[in-house]
């Protein structure tokens, strides 16, 4: 009987467990859905886009050599048209985007 009921337990654990892991979003999840209509697919961002929003490429050097806490900070507080995400997104699905898109300038 304690057999099962270890059994029993150790599955429960696993199934809590995966269920907490998948609500999580991933970057590229997040990035997908809330920063990829400006930033483009890629890192690139929509010639009508860059000009008029003023979004550069996750390759300009401007943008490289920002590090990855000064782009946390930007995209918690927003930066120029970009809207703040604090309240939005939580602080690591912040980070986990930010570390998607630098992805981009590598």
């Amino acid at each position: 009987m304690s057999k099962t009921i270890r059994i029993s337990s150790a599955l429960a654990a696993v199934i809590l467990l995966s269920g907490a892991a998948s609500f999580a979003q991933s970057g590229e999840a997040v990035y997908k859905a809330k920063c990829q209509s400006c930033h483009g697919a890629q890192g690139v961002p929509n010639p009508g886009i860059a000009k008029a929003m003023g979004v550069k490429p996750a390759s300009d050097p401007s943008v490289k050599s920002l590090s990855e806490a000064q782009m946390i900070t930007d995209t918690t507080n927003g930066k120029g048209k970009m809207p703040a995400f604090k309240g939005k997104l939580s602080d690591a699905e912040i980070k986990a985007s930010v570390d998607y898109f630098r992805t981009f300038a590598k």
